[in-house]
């Protein structure tokens, strides 16, 4: 089974949960592939068992070119095109998972792997679990302690599920 993880991060975060996430998924004997958005093929040219997509939250969701800047004038990596606008996508129909980073303290509103996920069912995507959020610290990181290995986890758990040793969850 292939499975693409495609992210976006600005800091590192989010593609730290990425990369343990494809350490679960491996775990599971499932072939995994990992593409930064800018990198990432064009959502309907995505041939795939599982597409898994993460964003941090940004503005109590998805990024936007406004965050992205103000991201980036706070140290961040500049980001021209993020998940939002990788969803602008003619219908598809994939298996999918979706997860963010999210500031804990304060613990602001909104998550990113929310809207994606509602994007995704509107383009005909299958969710197969609820989305998922990682902790940080701060805008900038770190990771909270626990979230590595919390979403090598999950990555087992999505693995289990597409290969049905796990019985999916209604998202």
């Amino acid at each position: 089974m292939q499975a693409l993880i495609v992210y976006e991060s600005a800091w590192g975060n989010t593609k730290e949960i990425a990369e343990a996430i494809s350490q679960g998924l491996s775990e599971e004997d499932i072939d995994f592939q990992i593409s930064d958005i800018q990198e990432a093929p064009a959502l309907d040219h995505v041939h795939v068992d599982l597409l898994v997509v993460g964003a941090p939250t940004h503005a109590f969701g998805l990024s936007r070119e406004s965050t992205r800047e103000d991201a980036h004038h706070r140290g961040g990596t500049l980001i021209a095109s993020g998940v939002r606008e990788w969803l602008d996508s003619p219908p598809v129909s994939l298996t999918v998972a979706t997860f963010d980073t999210h500031v804990r303290r304060p613990n602001l509103p909104g998550h990113a792997s929310r809207k994606a996920a509602k994007n995704l069912k509107k383009l005909g995507c299958t969710l197969l679990t609820a989305p998922e959020s990682f902790d940080v610290e701060d805008y900038d990181g770190p990771l909270s302690p626990g979230e590595h290995d919390r979403a090598r986890a999950w990555g087992h758990e999505l693995g289990r599920r597409l290969t049905g040793r796990y019985p999916a969850q209604e998202a």
